[in-house]
């Protein structure tokens, strides 16, 4: 047998973690790693916050699993919450972000198929963007690579550039449903929608009552400065997926919504057996909580401050690798003027620091929300003495 028992869709790295330490993960062979790519903006609390260490034992010890056939005083607790946070009036659980975009597709059908109106299906969406890795989530994405091998694709998609409005408005059609539509792009190369963009989509979702739908699976829970990024944009959504950060490293995900958004979405229509699962919402609760009682929306601001001046100071001294400083929060990016994975990899494995590229030649960096100066003091070492001795394969060759 040549293949491996975890089957190879990764391209791992000889990193093999088996402990973490507040920011940093430590190897099987005992070598530490500054953690700035955090499960890919997943440990939003790093990676032994004790209060959410202690809800998951205390919730795990009392009750794990539950069918949705009964109720759920712990999801109908924390889904309130969230409610009171935002903008929605309801709450479905899911356990990822690719499960959170596909109820949030669903939803948006729904609306309008509720109402009759069965021609509208099609939700316009933007290029580069990363929706998730089901069926439906990788034929909302633009990107090639990701169709690869999965073909036929999904109808009701539609591709427009990214911040273009006037595409935007020329590609509205009789079965457009409403916009699905990451106000930061990650895996896309971290590329900020402008507010000309957002508040336009939300415009035009009204003129013609066509739904916003909002994917936070990454730049959401406190990552980009704020709660949510729609925050930072005057606007309201519709419906908004969002997952990563909201379980800090226990998997679980959600699909808010407005109550006219969700008509459509009546007994029957949707279900999770593993969704809102009571030992999920102990962890989305314990992220919350910390949310509010560290300050962390304040920390995340503090940070992105002080670490975008140093990273907008040093990229100066490396101007054939570096182009620009991008993003939000602790949802930054540097562009790099070359491959950004083999550089990734040099950080990575000759100066133990972990981060992530993404697309459009850009290498994210997306630490704990708990960071400190220290940690940016370690990072910019870390960063500095790999951009000193990284040298280009195609130089070294």
């Amino acid at each position: 047998m040549s293949i491996t028992p975890l089957m190879p869709v990764y391209a791992r790295s000889e990193v093999r973690p088996v402990r973490g330490e507040h920011c940093h993960l430590i190897g099987e062979d005992g070598r530490r790693y500054l953690d700035f790519a955090a499960g890919i903006a997943v440990n939003a609390l790093g990676h032994s916050h004790a209060g959410l260490i202690g809800a998951i034992q205390r919730q795990a010890a009392t009750l794990m699993h539950c069918s949705n056939l009964y109720g759920s005083p712990q999801g109908e607790h924390l889904a309130q919450r969230l409610v009171d946070m935002t903008f929605a009036d309801t709450v479905f659980f899911t356990n990822s972000g690719a499960e959170a975009v596909e109820c949030a597709i669903k939803t948006a059908r729904a609306y309008h198929q509720h109402a009759g109106n069965e021609a509208k299906f099609e939700l316009i969406t933007f290029n580069n963007a990363f929706h998730g890795r089901t069926l439906a989530t990788i034929s909302a994405s633009s990107q090639e690579k990701m169709h690869a091998g999965f073909k036929p694709l999904l109808p009701g998609f539609r591709y427009v550039e990214f911040n273009d409005l006037e595409g935007v408005k020329a590609a509205i059609g009789p079965n457009t449903a409403g916009f699905l539509v990451e106000p930061i792009q990650g895996e896309g190369g971290i590329r900020v929608a402008t507010d000309a963009f957002m508040r336009g989509l939300r415009q035009l979702a009204d003129e013609h009552d066509l739904l916003l739908v909002l994917d936070e699976v990454q730049c959401g829970v406190a990552r980009s400065g704020t709660f949510y990024a729609y925050e930072q944009y005057g606007i309201l959504p519709d419906i908004l997926a969002t997952a990563k950060g909201i379980g800090g490293g226990f998997p679980m995900g959600a699909c808010l919504a407005t109550e006219k958004a969700a008509r459509g979405m009546v007994i029957g229509t949707h279900g999770s057996t593993y969704g809102g699962n009571p030992l999920a919402m102990a962890a989305g609760e314990a992220v919350l909580d910390a949310i509010a009682e560290e300050d962390i929306l304040a920390n995340v601001r503090d940070k992105n401050a002080k670490l975008v001046a140093r990273l907008e100071q040093f990229i100066g001294n490396y101007p054939d690798l570096f182009e620009e400083v991008r993003g939000r929060g602790l949802l930054l990016g540097l562009k790099l003027k070359i491959e950004p994975r083999p550089f990734v990899a040099h950080l990575r494995d000759g100066h133990g620091l972990l981060t992530v590229s993404g697309g459009d030649n850009t290498m994210r960096i997306v630490p704990p929300l708990v960071i400190d100066d220290s940690h940016i003091d370690e990072f910019m070492q870390k960063l500095s003495a790999g951009a000193a001795s990284y040298v280009p394969a195609e130089v070294a060759s």
